[in-house]
């Protein structure tokens, strides 16, 4: 039976460093400024690239009792 070969301080790094947290980019909405996730639907206006993708919605206000 072997024993296991040891690693280099170096290559025990290169490993370790895919595990860190990455931050998130934000980019702005063209439409309406808010901030979003790229390459993705505003979620406040419903706006992608310009153009409108899905219509905001609307609260329905209560009817009075």
């Amino acid at each position: 039976m072997t024993t296991p070969k040891r690693h280099s301080n170096s290559r025990t790094n290169m490993k370790r460093k895919s595990k860190k947290l990455h931050t998130i980019d934000l980019s702005t909405c063209s439409n309406c400024g808010e901030a979003k996730l790229p390459h993705r639907i505003c979620p406040k206006c419903g706006y992608y690239n310009g153009k409108l993708v899905i219509p905001p919605k609307v609260k329905k206000e209560k009817a009075p009792a």
